[in-house]
């Protein structure tokens, strides 16, 4: 059993094989954090609450019944507002009579064997009752019969802890849910640094790093997505704390909605970290009987610096959030004739582009936007998931049948949460999109979102979306979401219910790719949202696997993809080769580089193949045929960083299997340096007893040697720019 109460000292000990985790029932019923952090065998209390009369921290009791005691100075485990704690609050509830002042006490609490799912709402899971145990602790307002519930499941094996939370109005008032986060932790001391991933459209998952200072810092998203502005996670590292070394706190949401981390570094030094939907423009209406759930944050402690945190989200993301077919599946590798045509096709041009591609070994055809309505460019038709007879007379069966003849895996591109104000269901339907009376319709790209707040129009995607995946052979899906909210609000709500638009959407989107995920199980879906705008645990769970950028520049995928690779398993980062000038940024990068970049991640091409030279052409065929040598071991192996792209002029990682009998290593040189010296490479991850053989090098030596010693760059790498070289090392018996 990984849950542990001791009724003695009134602590529950949550401990995984690494970690431990500790709470504790003090005075008249506050739940108070006591630790977090490596695993310890027992908790017997060293480091004592201490309590000492602050100036202005007022104690909770009337007639200064304990003076000392004061919830401003008490490490809180689910903090509220208005009884003596000035700090940030984990939720806000205001009640019939405007007053927000809750005072929430220990309830009850049982311990469940597995990990019970949240209704509506994406989570991590279990196979099997052993997986994980489940702590669920009942906290309660007397004086509103408010009933807070706090979910902690501990992955004993995969050493994370979950957490989430749920509000029940058992009273006989309408409450108001202004603030839900879904984790809040405190800390009694602030010597961390703060990392988060930040960027912009092209330029996403950016890795910041700054010390704390007293006061709130913040990431948030308020675009009705997660955003490419801001990853839904952030961690508190030591200060010492590097890439292999030293400790880390990480917070991660599985949601794809408004959010908000907050961390504050109060007077005495004391850290609080929340996480959990934005309170910005949010209030929920909770009438009586009424509950609500808010989203999974997922926590994960690593003593091996960031990358044993990122191993540990992999692993769990990979196999307990992503589900279906294609989990455990090797992904094909594709084609998309996107950047190879754009909206300028025909049946024939595309069926040249498959018939090219199969003969390089390209598994699967994508056809991207453009097949619909009058799509000739991005101003009409999206809403209209009808074939374009003009460029496909046809439709989608003839052409998936000519590709499937061809020995290739047929997709297609969606972007079905859009709607061109020039499309027939727009004309038919202008309720239908997210809008509030009296505004103009904001658009973007030429684009309104479609009001998924609303079952009617889900029920309308639903619908439409499975006639087209029935009408022909697709296997794949490219889910796409070029634009975000304004002018925010439902014509299918009432007033008092407008600041649930947001929340009601991501919802509605949940409802809709469960249903459509479930009908369709041997589809892969891929998740896009001009790029990476909607990288996110919450979308993996429906689609295992997301493009990262639109931004295709191997240079800037390195720091693109190095960025993503801090929380999420590289099986779920979609990683093309493109043409060169890049179409984004101009450069012009070998292509050998640009398939060792695209090759860490799963793999693909978007460009015209037969505009490439012979050579360049036996270069491709030699790219897909190392990839499929070595698909699982990217896929599916650890991952170890061994050069920041962020931190200088190279970068370089690693893959390796389970097994550890092999790996393959990536470095990247990014601009050539006048008079350079040479470099050699620590490898990661490897069985430091074992003797690995370097392919090509025909040079054996012991893993702790490559570790520790290191692989020298060839030399002639210290000339030109953009360049690049890999390895394989094998085990030998």
């Amino acid at each position: 059993m990984s849950i542990h109460f001791d009724a003695r000292q009134q602590t529950f000990h949550l401990s995984t094989e690494r970690t431990s985790y500790v709470l504790q029932i003090v005075k008249d019923g506050y739940l108070s954090h006591r630790y977090w952090g490596k695993r310890i065998h027992r908790f017997s209390d060293t480091k004592p609450i201490v309590s000492i009369d602050r100036p202005l921290s007022p104690n909770p009791y009337p007639h200064r019944k304990d003076s000392e005691f004061s919830l401003d100075t008490l490490m809180l485990e689910y903090p509220g507002f208005g009884t003596s704690d000035f700090r940030t609050p984990a939720y806000r509830i205001q009640q019939e009579n405007g007053s927000t002042t809750t005072d929430l006490r220990f309830d009850s609490y049982e311990i469940i064997p597995g990990k019970p799912g949240l209704p509506g709402l994406p989570a991590t899971y279990v196979e099997c009752e052993e997986e994980a145990d489940t702590l669920r602790i009942t906290l309660t307002d007397s004086v509103l019969d408010l009933r807070v519930i706090l979910d902690y499941s501990v992955y004993d094996s995969l050493h994370a802890i979950t957490r989430s939370v749920r509000f029940v109005n058992a009273g006989q008032q309408t409450l108001k849910l202004l603030h839900a986060s879904s984790v809040s932790v405190d800390f009694d001391d602030a010597d961390f640094d703060l990392l988060h991933l930040s960027g912009g459209w092209s330029n996403e998952r950016n890795v910041l790093r700054r010390p704390l200072e007293k006061g709130i810092h913040s990431i948030d998203s308020k675009r009705g997505v997660s955003s490419p502005q801001h990853n839904p996670f952030v961690a508190l590292m030591r200060k010492e704390t590097g890439e292999r070394f030293g400790e880390v706190y990480g917070f991660s949401l599985v949601y794809s909605g408004n959010f908000l981390a907050s961390v504050e570094v109060d007077q005495y030094d004391a850290t609080r970290v929340s996480l959990g939907l934005n309170p910005f423009d949010f209030m929920w209406t909770l009438e009586p009987g009424e509950s609500f759930q808010t989203p999974e944050a997922v926590l994960v402690y690593s003593d091996q610096g960031l990358g044993g945190m990122s191993r540990t989200y992999h692993r769990l993301y990979r196999t307990r959030l992503c589900r279906g077919t294609y989990r455990d599946k090797e992904r094909p590798i594709l084609v998309n004739n996107w950047e190879a045509t754009y909206f300028d096709f025909n049946e024939e041009k595309l069926e040249r582009i498959a018939v090219q591609a199969r003969q390089h070994g390209i598994e699967l055809f994508v056809l991207d936007d453009g097949w619909f309505g009058k799509r000739d460019d991005d101003t009409s038709s999206l809403g209209d998931w009808d074939v374009n007879r003009k460029k496909l007379p046809g439709g989608l069966r003839q052409l998936g049948d000519r590709i499937a003849r061809l020995g290739m895996q047929f997709g297609l591109w969606f972007e079905p949460e859009m709607v061109n104000e020039d499309s027939e269901l727009y004309r038919n339907h202008p309720d239908w999109v997210i809008h509030v009376p009296d505004r103009p319709r904001s658009t973007g790209r030429y684009q309104l979102v479609l009001d998924y707040s609303r079952t009617d129009v889900c029920d309308a995607i639903i619908e439409k979306l499975t006639e087209v995946l029935q009408s022909a052979p697709i296997r794949y899906v490219k889910w796409d979401m070029n634009r975000h909210m304004t002018e925010v609000g439902s014509a299918g709500l009432p007033p008092e219910r407008q600041r649930e638009t947001a929340h009601r959407y991501i919802l509605g989107l949940y409802r809709v790719l469960e249903t459509l995920t479930s009908r369709f199980p041997d589809i892969l879906f891929e998740s896009c949202s001009s790029g990476g705008g909607r990288f996110d645990p919450g979308m993996l769970y429906y689609m295992p696997q997301t493009w990262a950028s639109d931004n295709s520049d191997a240079i800037s995928r390195l720091r693109i993809q190095y960025g993503t690779s801090l929380v999420y398993p590289i099986s779920s980062i979609g990683a093309h080769v493109t043409a060169v000038p890049n179409h984004q940024v101009g450069r012009v990068t070998p292509l050998e580089m640009r398939g060792h970049v695209a090759m860490s991640g799963v793999f693909g091409y978007e460009l015209d193949l037969s505009a490439l030279t012979v050579a360049e052409q036996r270069q491709v065929e030699e790219q897909i045929r190392l990839y499929k040598q070595i698909r699982p071991l990217v896929q599916f192996g650890d991952f170890y960083r061994l050069l920041s792209p962020f931190e200088g002029n190279e970068a370089a990682w690693m893959f390796v299997d389970e097994e550890r009998t092999e790996a393959f290593v990536c470095y990247f040189k990014i601009l050539a340096q006048p008079n350079s010296g040479f470099r050699y490479l620590r490898l990661q991850g490897l069985d430091p007893r074992s003797t690995y053989l370097v392919e090509g090098l025909n040079q054996a030596a012991g893993g702790d040697e490559w570790m520790n010693v290191g692989i020298r760059v060839p030399v002639d790498m210290i000339y030109g720019d953009f360049r690049s070289c890999t390895w394989r090392l094998r085990k030998l018996e």
